[in-house]
């Protein structure tokens, strides 16, 4: 029950930043101005007092890279099979993308965070930087092949070199790794900021989340949904059970790779002629879908 209402709340304050777009408090430029503080200040915040303290040996394991690598581009490829028919090359592109592209800085580390100790927090940390390391290329590379956009992949590589998500995650776990240690009131305050993170991306995520109902195409958007926040988790439930990794390894990877598709795939597809209106309802329904798929993965997992 305590799950149940926790995720329950997080649809709430989604709600409430759609709410607050609706009436106009959260307009473009002050969302833009939220998302800087979530993605700048308290998100690497989070990750950093997740890492600080533990040793690189101790979270990154050869498993963990195999699994994550082999459930991600398994993804992909189940996706490119399923949305081979779909009309339209924007169409098709975004639906492959959005099918294994997760928010899991936005909702994933935050939301596991919130869920689970200290130990799991850190390896989701390193979970979401292994993963976006390969995803944002891939979806790149995806839009931009099939739509012939023209994509600046090398300018996108030197963006996630000074990524603030990747950057204090590599901070933390050099700290952790040499064992220097904080000053107390430093952590506090570090760890004050971090519990911002999830509050701050759900009513960033609820304000970017805008839905054309005449443009709904059922059967595409029900596909995406069943790839991303059904066929993703289970697919790395079987993976990470054949490696045989430890617990937190294991919760770490499911819930992250469980979570709906990434805001921010709207955004690749604005920029290289996907269809942006499918991939505004993917990122929708695939996020309010997760309230219960997340639910079913928290409960089993606990």
């Amino acid at each position: 029950m305590d799950v149940l209402v926790r995720l329950l709340a997080l649809l709430v304050v989604l709600l409430v930043g759609t709410g607050l777009r609706v009436v106009g408090v959260l307009d473009a430029k002050r969302t833009d101005r939220l998302n800087a503080v979530a993605y700048y200040v308290a998100l690497p915040a989070l990750i950093f007092i997740a890492t600080y303290d533990q040793a690189i040996g101790e979270l990154l394991s050869p498993a963990l890279v195999v699994g994550l690598l082999v459930v991600l581009f398994t993804t992909a490829g189940i996706a490119w099979v399923v949305h081979r028919n779909q009309h339209g090359n924007g169409r098709r592109s975004v639906a492959i993308v959005q099918s294994y592209h997760s928010n899991l800085g936005y909702l994933g580390l935050p939301l596991v965070a919130a869920t689970f100790g200290a130990p799991v927090t850190a390896i989701a940390s390193v979970v979401l930087g292994i993963v976006t390391l390969v995803q944002v290329p891939l979806t790149i590379f995806v839009l931009s092949t099939f739509n012939g956009a023209d994509a600046d992949l090398a300018a996108e590589l030197r963006g996630l070199a000074v990524n603030p998500v990747l950057l204090s995650l590599v901070v933390g776990l050099t700290i952790g790794s040499v064992g220097l240690t904080i000053p107390g009131a430093v952590e506090l305050g570090l760890d004050g900021l971090g519990s911002l993170a999830l509050p701050l991306a759900l009513l960033c995520v609820g304000a970017s989340l805008e839905v054309d109902r005449p443009s709904i195409d059922f059967g595409a958007t029900g596909t995406v949904v069943a790839l991303k926040i059904v066929c993703m988790p289970a697919l790395a439930w079987l993976v990470f059970s054949f490696l045989a990794v430890d617990t937190s390894t294991f919760v770490a990877s499911v819930v992250m790779l469980g979570t709906p598709t990434a805001v921010s795939t709207y955004v690749f597809a604005a920029k290289l002629e996907g269809d942006e209106e499918f991939a505004s309802l993917n990122v929708f329904t695939t996020t309010l879908g997760s309230i219960l798929t997340l639910f079913v993965l928290i409960t089993l997992m606990a």
